[in-house]
């Protein structure tokens, strides 16, 4: 099972699932619009996301069309929708294709970038970087790293997103790649960065000096850092995930080549530092809104080992209000807004028909607000997640790692450095927003939402 070559682009032509993509005419009997000339939709869409998500549900309802990022898109809401897609059984949606357009020329062949039986063995490999061995690993080094930058924020005013991006990145290179903070770990973290930005900017080219033209430079850079270290970690080991990807097999016995090892590290890179900056900035807006629940967690995590106390796997286990309030912060601002994919044959939905090669869309952030499955929604409530109240709910109606075979390879990494993170700053600290307890910052949504004030807050020491 070979990979193609480094800086394969994103080709309609190359696929083999391909097919042609439907024009105009053969969507206009679903109701929407296609704004301005040559830009469409995009620009509204980039400026207020949910408010124009909002707009378009109030005047046309759960299945619309619109004209953005250069193509004709149809946005499908509900859970039930959202079940249809995630779930998959008649394997009529495509993630490659859905997210191509977007990442390949940044991510190629990551696992959002790949469907059906490819996706699943290359998935079945990647899990042994989150086997039992791995994540105790994992564990101790996020948990030695955490503890020493929060007892740095502590009795300071500093701005929260980009403190946390800072240590994500910083984690992401001890427990991901194995290497020690310092110098290298920045160079590798300004790449990612610079990959992300690409990937929503308005050139999707790689034209001299834009966003793209940056993340395919920071791209190239980061192949030619992995590249060489393959064949040092297979011969050395490790539990790193890094060393574990280099050792993982197909299931013929055969190691995964040396451009599937760089492209999947990329690409997990990328998906772990990035949502886990959004979803912990996320937690601590809501917990400094909501100071009670603060207190809360902090009787929990007390109970489970004293504050300064880097955290067992087995201890981390018992932080069930800390978890609960961590996914009630998911539900609020889910790290990734939209999903695209595309359809490879005809479906009936709502009674609308919706022909083969058709850009369609899910919302996590459409479906978390539904009331019929979370009563006064925009309340900040973690009891919403108790097993009782659980019961009857749509399975669908809470996506934040995504659903069906495409359900987040992380995710339990990021649960474990979410409640590593809230022991550490919780147990010592109170957290309390510089713009006062109702302060509300502006959510810049795309490519994955951030405060545009960067959150500043005070962590005052107990």
């Amino acid at each position: 099972m070979s990979a193609k070559p480094h800086g394969y682009p994103y080709q309609e032509s190359a696929n083999p699932h391909w097919v042609k993509t439907p024009s105009e005419d053969q969507l206009a009997h679903i109701p929407g619009e296609n704004g301005i000339p040559i830009f469409g939709t995009t620009l509204k869409v980039i400026k207020d996301p949910i408010g124009f998500g909002k707009y378009m549900f109030d005047r046309y309802g759960s299945v619309y069309r619109t004209y953005s990022f250069g193509k004709q898109n149809v946005m499908l809401l509900g859970a039930d929708a959202t079940e249809m897609v995630m779930f998959n059984k008649d394997k009529i949606f495509s993630s490659e294709q859905g997210w191509g357009p977007v990442l390949n020329n940044l991510f190629p062949r990551g696992l959002m970038l790949m469907d059906f039986e490819r996706h699943r063995a290359d998935r079945k490999a990647l899990s042994v970087a989150f086997k039992p061995g791995p994540m105790k690993h994992h564990c101790q080094v996020l948990g030695t790293g955490i503890l020493e930058r929060v007892a740095e924020w502590g009795d300071t005013e500093f701005e929260f997103y980009p403190a946390i991006k800072s240590l994500s990145l910083d984690t992401a290179a001890s427990a991901i790649l194995g290497i020690p903070w310092g110098p290298e770990a920045d160079k590798i973290n300004k790449a990612f960065v610079d990959e992300v930005q690409a990937s929503i900017g308005i050139a999707r080219k790689p034209i001299p000096f834009t966003k793209m033209w940056k993340g395919v430079k920071a791209r190239e850079y980061l192949l030619e850092y992995f590249t060489p270290q393959v064949k040092e970690r297979r011969a050395k080991g490790g539990e790193d995930i890094f060393t574990q990807i280099c050792l993982a097999t197909h299931e013929n016995g055969e190691l995964l080549t040396e451009d599937e090892v760089v492209d999947h590290m990329n690409f997990l890179m990328m998906a772990a530092h990035d949502t886990i900056t959004s979803s912990a900035t996320s937690m601590v807006y809501l917990l400094a809104r909501n100071p009670e629940w603060q207190d809360r967690l902090r009787e929990e995590c007390l109970s489970v080992a004293p504050a300064g106390t880097v955290l067992t796997m087995e201890q981390l286990g018992k932080l069930n209000l800390t978890e609960m309030a961590f996914k009630e912060s998911l539900r609020l601002i889910p790290p990734v807004p939209s999903i695209p994919r595309r359809a490879l044959k005809e479906f009936t939905f709502r009674n609308y028909r919706i022909p083969a090669g058709t850009n369609v869309g899910i919302s996590p952030q459409f479906v978390h607000k539904m009331e019929k499955h979370w009563p006064d929604p925009e309340k900040f409530d973690p009891l919403r997640f108790t097993p009782e109240n659980s019961v009857g709910r749509h399975k669908y109606a809470w996506v934040p790692f995504g659903g069906g075979a495409h359900m987040c390879l992380g995710l339990h990494f990021a649960y474990m450095q979410i409640k590593i993170l809230m022991h550490a700053m919780l147990t010592q600290n109170r957290i309390v927003l510089q713009g006062g307890d109702d302060h509300e910052p502006e959510w810049q949504a795309f490519p994955i939402p951030q405060p545009k004030d960067g959150l500043p807050v005070r962590l005052e020491r107990l």
